[in-house]
């Protein structure tokens, strides 16, 4: 009887990992919860990038589009992925859209060596050292790309490095979707 009661917590932990197993099996990897889709992209004051210094000026996240659409694209120099995606940036911005940059967790010397060895794809570049912009968008990792329209909502969300054009034109297309009228009294 001893025996099979020392046996007990090897069967528990075998059935846990089974239903942990199965659990990541049916879990679709590919979903994401999107919070902040629909909603105004958050209020957070950045430092400018400045050459190879943060600020002295600083901007608001929700104000750098200024009434025009924008994507807004986090990223850092020490990320690999952040290096695969460069050339699909620069191709946006050869198109005239307007990519924000969001410097996460990065000194701004080594952003602005990042920037000038593959090109610099930004309209602008906000320091974002502590990661304080990075919690206000919940994001996992870097590097992710927000679409924000022309009245600053957050309208399609792209995790991890922008590799395929259907994806691209995913983000873009849904930045220059015209915004949607509430609907009227007659129509309820």
């Amino acid at each position: 009887m001893n025996r099979w009661l020392a046996l007990l917590p090897l069967v528990v932990a075998v059935a846990l990992f089974a239903l942990f197993a199965g659990w990541s099996l049916k879990r679709d990897p590919a979903f994401k919860p999107d919070a902040l889709l629909g909603q105004p992209i958050p209020e957070t004051v950045l430092p400018m990038l400045e050459g190879d210094t943060a600020g002295p000026g600083n901007l608001d996240l929700k104000t750098a589009g200024v009434g025009r659409p924008m994507l807004v694209n986090v990223f850092a120099s020490w990320c690999a992925p952040c290096r695969i995606e460069h050339p699909k940036l620069l191709a946006l911005k050869a198109r005239g859209i307007a990519v924000v940059g969001v410097a996460y967790k990065d000194e701004p010397v080594a952003t602005r060596a990042f920037l000038d060895e593959l090109g610099d794809p930004y309209s602008m570049v906000l320091v974002d050292r502590e990661g304080r912009a990075g919690l206000d968008l919940g994001i996992s990792g870097v590097p992710e790309t927000f679409a924000v329209d022309a009245m600053g909502r957050i309208t399609a969300k792209q995790s991890g490095p922008l590799l395929n054009d259907a994806d691209i034109e995913r983000l873009v297309a849904s930045m220059q979707a015209p915004a949607r009228a509430p609907p009227s009294k007659s129509s309820r």
